[in-house]
């Protein structure tokens, strides 16, 4: 008996191994990649060692490689810096739709993957396209606005966000292929490629060379839109141009912050509309304020190139005006801008430095404005990046006056909308930030601790703020009775239940290589230490996990419906766009 039952269990163990494919190589792109049919992409194989060149084989469908995908990949036989081999093939285009089914073997191991590539309709449905995305842009982000601006009283609102009254909604999934938490560089270029990757990457597969500009590339909707249909494209945003969320829409590298790199891709990928922060890195290292290594001088190409560049609010509108102008470079600040609310209300951050900054409804409305001289339509991408930038240093306030902001923009574009129908619009985030509204602060409750004067349940009754000249921002938000908001994740902090009014906040400070609460903030009256949950190491709380938010009208918009993962945001454009009809597009 006792033998039968080992000779079971060792043919078990056998066949399971025989079944079992060893995972040895890499493929490029991934598992379960979605792949629009006609849109280019670089299809890579790492092995894990030195192989022969005569032992590789690489099947697609059953069919060698070369004959399936157009050409034969190139062999390398060691990677640079590295005792392995890999097989690399750039600007594959597949343009039937179906699964492929690709093998990789080195006559020892294997390793498969499945791709499903998808056609559209033939038909374009939408001539315009207009996708904001509020960086880091929570549920509690667009209720505080709501609340903010609209106000609240017996359980009903006073009104709605733009943004809330759009017939379609959908929740987005944002996890990337190396973590369930995302950084906004992968998650924005799932929006702008339909392709998952790792943080910090950007219009590429990271792969495992040290060159952070050589990995496996894959198409963005701006090459896209103008190789299929000739559409001009626009990128607005509040932060740096070459920050992550804009640059989705140009780079391709897996480091987020070759800014220097992504500002030549700006360049060279012909986008009509470029406005927001990072002048930077368009001047040469001899300019005072540069953050260039060379001497390249991007202000001089574009002008050179036929863009006229404004530096200020007060150029922005003018320039816009003049039927002539169908191409724009707008940089209102070094770095990153300034929020509505040192901006507008507190003059505080670096607005001494720079005065005369335009806010996202004005960038929006000229972007508009040049975008529509263009007959073949055109893609506008439009980011309230500050929200995130506020949120990671627990700066809520900012954060929700800056979605405020943002709604005004999409209140501006559904304007356009009707009165150009054929436009879709869609308004999301590119992940979440560990927020959560749970009551109020009444500072009319006598306390000696602030944590007392929070109210919760039935206690917490209704803020007070008020917006009597109507603009839709609260005249001030040092009210009596205000908002208590708390986030999920941060480093040790001084928690003082009020508003920064003397500037955005710095929880954090570093000593001795870990960062510690900044007392800078202990002595307010009624402060409060917070010992973090995040690593020593943290300055700022980080990004969550939960699901985001899609809202969608116009021509495509009925895609957006239920759970979906965030790389079907760039189908439901290239959908509404007719980005894969089948039809050849100009290389």
């Amino acid at each position: 008996m006792r033998t039968s039952w080992t000779l079971t269990l060792v043919v078990l163990l056998a066949s399971t191994v025989l079944r079992t494919p060893l995972q040895a190589q890499t493929l490029y792109p991934i598992d379960r990649a979605t792949i629009l049919a006609g849109a280019k992409f670089d299809f890579k194989v790492e092995f894990p060692g030195v192989v022969l060149q005569t032992a590789v084989k690489v099947t697609v469908n059953g069919v060698d490689h070369a004959a399936a995908l157009g050409r034969p990949a190139t062999f390398i036989e060691k990677e640079e810096g590295m005792e392995a081999s890999a097989l690399l093939l750039r600007d594959v285009v597949l343009d039937q739709p179906g699964t492929y089914t690709v093998v990789a073997t080195d006559g020892k191991n294997s390793a498969q993957v499945t791709w499903e590539v998808y056609r559209t309709g033939a038909i374009r449905q939408a001539k315009n396209v207009i996708l904001f995305i509020g960086d880091g842009m929570s549920v509690a982000h667009r209720t505080a606005a709501r609340i903010l601006s609209k106000g609240i009283m017996e359980g009903k609102y006073h009104g709605t966000l733009a943004m809330d009254a759009m017939p379609h909604m959908a929740l987005l999934g944002t996890s990337g292929v190396d973590s369930v938490i995302t950084d906004s560089a992968n998650s924005a270029h799932a929006y702008t490629t339909g392709h998952k990757s790792s943080s910090g990457a950007l219009g590429v597969y990271a792969d495992r060379t040290k060159n952070s500009l050589d990995d496996p590339k894959v198409e963005t909707l701006t090459s896209l839109v103008q190789r299929k249909h000739k559409m001009a494209v626009g990128v607005v945003t509040d932060a740096e141009v070459e920050d992550a969320t804009p640059a989705s829409m140009v780079a391709h590298t897996r480091r987020r912050d070759d800014k220097a790199e992504i500002t030549g891709m700006f360049f060279d990928s012909g986008v009509d509309v470029l406005l927001g922060g990072g002048s930077a890195y368009f001047l040469p290292q001899a300019t005072p304020g540069s953050k260039r290594k060379d001497e390249l001088d991007y202000i001089t190409k574009f002008k050179q190139a036929g863009y006229p560049l404004v530096i200020k609010a007060g150029e922005l509108q003018a320039v816009a005006d003049d039927p002539q102008t169908t191409r724009l470079l707008g940089l209102f600040h070094t770095g990153n801008m300034d929020g509505v609310l040192d901006r507008k209300f507190l003059k505080k951050g670096t607005v001494d430095k720079f005065p005369d900054q335009p806010d996202l409804v004005e960038m929006t409305a000229a972007a508009l404005k040049i975008l529509s001289r263009h007959d073949n339509g055109f893609l506008l991408m439009v980011e309230a990046g500050l929200i995130d930038k506020y949120s990671h240093p627990l700066d809520w306030e900012r954060a929700v006056m800056d979605t405020i902001m943002l709604d005004q923009a999409v209140a501006l574009a559904k304007d356009f909308a009707a009165k150009n129908p054929s436009t879709l619009v869609l308004v999301t985030a590119d992940h979440s930030h560990g927020l959560s509204i749970v009551g109020t602060v009444d500072d009319t409750i006598p306390a000696e601790q602030m944590r007392d004067k929070v109210g919760v349940y039935e206690k917490a009754g209704y803020p007070n703020y008020k917006d009597t000249d109507g603009d839709g921002y609260p005249d001030t938000l040092n009210v009596s009775k205000r908002l208590a908001i708390f986030f999920s994740n941060f480093p040790d902090y001084y928690e003082t239940f009020r508003v920064k009014a003397d500037g955005p906040f710095t929880p954090a400070v570093q000593q001795d290589k870990i960062y510690v609460a900044n007392e800078k903030y202990k002595d307010i009256p009624g402060a409060m230490l917070r010992t973090g949950v995040l690593p020593r190491t943290a300055s700022t709380g980080v990004h969550t996990g939960e699901d985001v938010i899609l809202t969608a009208m116009g021509p495509g918009a009925e895609q957006v419906a239920g759970f979906m993962d965030n790389t079907e945001l760039f189908r439901v454009i290239a959908n509404a766009l007719a980005l894969g009809d089948g039809k050849l597009a100009q290389q």
